[in-house]
């Protein structure tokens, strides 16, 4: 049944270690800013125009949602980790397993589904153990 549990709610992360979330709602400038993401950055990765991108009442709802999923996978990789500076060092440096290609690059070059997917594995090959 553990299994079980872990698959169906695996895709949400116990914690909030990384601090990027409030009432629900995912800190869009702060998850940028983890990622060091400029503004055309966000918006290959989004996959809308640049002039679109901000992180105010007005913010695009398909925006909120990308940068949602990768608040969601960040601190998934957290609760790996359980530690902030190996989080974003994570995501910095370059994984043989996705090519040489750093995850914070997968998801700059619009491959997060990728990256999601990857996350999910490695996650739960390690409950597995």
């Amino acid at each position: 049944m553990a299994a079980t549990a872990q698959a169906f709610f695996g895709n949400v992360p116990s914690t909030d270690l990384m601090g990027l979330f409030k009432n629900g709602q995912a800190n869009y400038k702060k998850a940028v800013e983890m990622l060091d993401f400029r503004k055309e950055d966000v918006s290959v990765a989004a996959n809308i125009p640049k002039a679109s991108v901000r992180y105010d009442n007005r913010i695009p709802k398909e925006l909120q949602e990308r940068i949602q999923e990768w608040a969601i996978a960040i601190n998934l990789v957290a609760s790996y980790f359980n530690d902030v500076d190996k989080t974003i060092l994570w995501f910095k440096v370059p994984n043989p397993l996705l090519g040489n290609i750093s995850p914070r690059d997968m998801i700059r070059l619009g491959r997060f589904k990728k990256l999601y997917k990857f996350i999910q594995t490695a996650l739960d090959e390690g409950q597995a153990e």
